[in-house]
């Protein structure tokens, strides 16, 4: 049966589905400039990756560079010291979520959130926005690291219409596979299911479809679908309930 529960705090990162990057990946292709863009949004997450149960959060929509700082539900907060009309590189602090131990089976311990540092580049070609990034857990959680590869094509529809559609994929260490979708000896015994270790590898493959309508020069509405599916070891973990799993957002901008 699918659950659903609210919390007012978002908890948005690499943990989940990219469609916050596709989301922001479209809107930066018409912010490469400095701005400040503040709004609200709601989504709706899987509990954890490969959770049967489902959570509404709501959060800040928050889009804001200047100049060589920048803030956003893509990166975090951080700086970008190189930035022309076909490569950004840049460096930042993120959110990784953990998940809370009533949203796993009983015996499994919790896994705490953490705060990650990440590099990334984008790179603008061709229509194509293609992102290559890496973060390491440095505080609590896994202090694993995982990378991401995306490839998105923003298409204007019409002069206040934008599609962007995106692929992704993510590779994790296996210390942050281990600690996220493992089961140690304890946790066996506590919640009786089989101990399972998991290594390095793939560990999830996505693909988005942002739809983003400019309502005034300053106001966006834009919504996000997503289907993302656990791949190699990691998606015969004890944890996973579905290894494929949608994911939907919704968020309304103004522009500064």
């Amino acid at each position: 049966m699918m659950k659903f529960s609210s919390e007012n705090r978002a908890r948005l990162s690499i943990s989940l589905p990219i469609s916050i990057m596709a989301l922001w990946t479209g809107a930066a292709q018409a912010q490469e400039q400095d701005h400040v863009v503040l709004g609200v949004g709601v989504a709706a997450a899987p509990a954890y990756q490969g959770s049967e149960d489902y959570r509404i959060i709501p959060f800040p929509a928050i889009d804001i560079k200047k100049g060589w700082f920048f803030a956003n539900l893509r990166n975090g907060i951080g700086v970008e010291p190189i930035s022309t009309e076909t490569v950004t590189i840049g460096a930042s602090a993120v959110f990784v979520q953990g998940y809370r131990k009533r949203d796993v089976p009983g015996g499994i311990d919790k896994l705490s959130d953490a705060v990650g540092a990440r590099v990334f580049a984008n790179i603008r070609a061709g229509g194509f926005v293609a992102t290559l990034g890496a973060v390491k857990v440095v505080s609590g959680g896994t202090k694993g690291v995982v990378a991401d590869a995306s490839l998105s094509y923003p298409i204007h529809v019409a002069p206040r219409f934008m599609l962007t559609p995106t692929i992704a994929t993510t590779w994790a260490n296996g210390r942050y596979n281990d600690r996220y979708f493992g089961v140690t000896p304890a946790e066996a015994l506590a919640s009786g299911l089989p101990q399972f270790q998991a290594g390095s590898g793939f560990k999830d493959a996505s693909a988005a479809l942002t739809a983003s309508y400019r309502v005034t020069d300053r106001i966006t509405l834009a919504a996000t679908g997503s289907v993302s599916s656990l791949l190699d070891e990691v998606k015969d973990s004890p944890l996973v309930k579905k290894t494929t799993q949608p994911f939907g957002i919704v968020t309304l901008t103004y522009r500064m």
